[in-house]
């Protein structure tokens, strides 16, 4: 299962999802911009709320590389939307409820804690102005945070 199915220089997978606000957001209506996607395995779980509450904190780095960052879960548009309030998150939360996307992009737990199965695989991908994928980075571990300093590197690349 550690195989990444999604690969540096690929298209990324389209998809059209939900977000908090309950409005649809499409990858191929964010074309032209950069964007960073930010699978994560539950809303208000300690890692999960340390990563987004450092990505709302940063995100001026993200304006200035002219990204824009979607969290993904597949927690309920409405647990979302309480998590969003919560954490006062300043960019799109997304419900993956039915695990398309996570599976698409090979981030999906087939067992996660108490015996849940299908949570999202914390993970970053970073799609450029094309729909490129340009980064890649899917962690077994859900106390592992992705390597914010590459994708941070990867962002400022595509700019030059």
């Amino acid at each position: 299962m550690s195989s990444n199915p999604i690969q540096v220089g690929q298209p990324a997978p389209a998809f059209t999802l939900y977000n908090s606000e309950k409005e649809q957001v499409s990858l191929n209506d964010l074309k032209g911009k950069n964007v960073l996607l930010l699978f994560f395995p539950q809303a208000f779980t300690g890692t999960c709320t340390k990563e987004l509450c450092s990505t709302r904190d940063n995100i001026a780095l993200y304006n200035q590389a002219d990204a824009q960052v979607l969290g993904i879960s597949v927690d309920s548009v409405f647990t979302l939307a309480k998590y969003k309030e919560d954490q006062h998150l300043n960019f799109p939360l997304l419900s993956d409820f039915n695990k398309n996307v996570s599976t698409a992009y090979g981030a999906l737990y087939d067992n996660f804690v108490f015996d849940m199965h299908g949570v999202s695989k914390r993970s970053a991908f970073v799609v450029d102005k094309q729909g490129i994928i340009r980064y890649a980075e899917v962690l077994e571990k859900a106390t592992d945070l992705p390597n914010f300093d590459a994708i941070h590197k990867t962002l400022s690349e595509l700019n030059n």
